[in-house]
């Protein structure tokens, strides 16, 4: 997952983008040496002739992979190095009022804000399936379950849109940290900035960032750990809730008839031996990689732990697996694009497990009067004597339930026939909800609205940090 950079002074990544990162911090910082006055524009133009000629045998090295490896360094003594061989001695001008430090820390939150960018782009993705699936089963009863047992009937929808609200939140959260991180340290120098009048401000716009680790030494030693701690609790939030639903699928599919089921060969795999078996493996991999991304979140924590602020060890390594982040959100939108609902099996498992009784004790109360802990305990014990019987509770009917009724309480049952059926049909228990935010057509349609909304929202929030980034490098390419 992660490499030790080069050796144990060294605090820079490898890598292309990395590389390339080190390249636009260098074009900032001419930018504003010019700027301010510090070199003058003669200087100025000579380093900038010789900066050109890097990026363009940078550039040509990609054909070649061990050219490109060679010329990946983000490390900047490489790189003056290089610039030096170009222009002379005044290369090492380019490196006035800073450090590789703050080099470090900015080329740090540089990928970081990208990382968290293309999480919550993937992650977008993800909840937008939720919410066209749920478009699909606004009215399709399905079972709820609390404590592994089934408890009442709901929607699809219903269920599909709790964790389309929750990767909501996962994405507020991760806007938030990008917030943390879009914050600039460069011009920060080593720890106390420097006699040099460096323009920390310029330096953050042409970079594209928001503003300023204002203190310098938070800016280097404090502030590069809890930027990255903020994604990381946002990564691990997606981890759990991930692992959470691929749990959910898990125990529906592996149920004798299954209401839930996976379409596609890459989701679901064949057993090598017995030739009925289908292997859920799409959801295996869901809760394998949530919880390695999960473990991996806990690595920022760890590296930074105990540890004197301005040490080796927490700027040393690349704490976030990019790519494990990025293929888990993409799996989870793969199998919600192959989820299938088989609604009559679904009935079933509602009308055998006696979910809607919840109902006739509301209704023993509504239309009888009969205080709610009657009500409850008849309707459970009528459960449980279905249950001994084998029986659905349809099987019994009214005029049964009505002598049980009289036999337990010694009073008629106020339940008509028609209203004592009407208490062990899902649809109608669902359509009777009235609460805010309940499966009932009419909440779950507005709450649909909301999120479709709200997917457009942190969708153009996406597009503007995205498109800030692209025009703040596409200007330093012509300073």
């Amino acid at each position: 997952m992660t490499q030790p950079r080069r050796d144990a002074n060294s605090e820079f990544r490898g890598g292309t983008r990395s590389a390339g990162m080190l390249g636009e911090i260098n074009r900032a910082s001419l930018s504003m040496l010019a700027s301010t006055g510090i070199l003058d524009s003669e200087v100025c133009a000579r380093l900038a002739a010789a900066m050109q000629e890097i990026d363009t045998r940078m550039a040509s090295a990609q054909a070649s992979p061990d050219a490109a490896a060679a010329a990946a360094s983000s490390d900047y003594l490489d790189y003056e190095q290089r610039l030096e061989a170009l222009a002379g001695p005044e290369a090492s001008l380019l490196h006035l009022g800073r450090s590789r430090q703050d080099i470090a820390a900015t080329i740090s939150r540089m990928n970081l804000r990208l990382d968290a960018l293309s999480a919550h782009r993937l992650l977008l993705e993800a909840r937008g399936e939720f919410v066209a699936l749920a478009a699909r089963h606004v009215h399709t009863p399905v079972p709820t379950f609390t404590h592994g047992m089934q408890a009442q009937p709901t929607t699809f929808a219903h269920y599909l849109l709790a964790f389309a609200d929750a990767f909501g939140r996962q994405l507020l959260r991760i806007e938030r940290a990008y917030d943390t991180i879009n914050r600039c340290p460069l011009g920060a120098a080593a720890v106390t900035t420097s006699s040099f009048p460096v323009d920390r401000a310029l330096l953050a716009d042409l970079l594209g960032f928001d503003g300023l680790i204002e203190n310098a030494y938070d800016a280097n030693h404090i502030g590069s750990v809890d930027s990255c701690l903020e994604l990381a609790a946002a990564m691990a939030g997606c981890a759990v809730q991930i692992s959470q639903f691929a749990q959910d699928l898990h125990a529906i599919c592996s149920a004798a008839r299954p209401w839930i089921s996976l379409e596609g060969a890459s989701l679901v795999g064949r057993s090598s031996l017995m030739p009925q078996k289908r292997n859920p493996a799409a959801l295996e991999q869901l809760r394998a990689q949530s919880a390695l991304l999960l473990s991996e979140s806990q690595a920022p924590y760890y590296l930074a732990h105990n540890v004197r602020t301005g040490m080796f060890d927490y700027r040393a390594y690349d704490p976030l697996a990019r790519r494990r982040q990025e293929d888990l959100f993409r799996l989870l939108t793969q199998v919600v694009q192959g989820l299938r609902v088989d609604a009559h099996a679904a009935r079933l498992e509602i009308d055998g497990e006696f979910s809607t009784l919840t109902e006739l004790a509301d209704r023993l109360y509504q239309i009888g009067k009969v205080p709610f802990r009657a009500g409850h305990e008849f309707s459970s014990n009528l459960a449980e004597l279905a249950r001994r019987e084998g029986a659905t509770l349809k099987d019994f009917g009214q005029p049964r339930i009505a002598s049980l009724y009289m036999e337990t309480y010694a009073k008629p049952f106020p339940l008509s026939e028609r209203e004592c059926a009407e208490c062990f049909d899902a649809d109608l228990m669902i359509a009777r909800r009235r609460g805010r935010g309940g499966p009932q057509a009419e909440e779950v349609n507005r709450m649909l609205n909301a999120s479709r909304a709200d997917l457009g929202a942190r969708a153009d929030w996406q597009r503007a940090q995205a498109q800030r980034i692209e025009s703040a490098s596409a200007r330093l390419q012509h300073r």
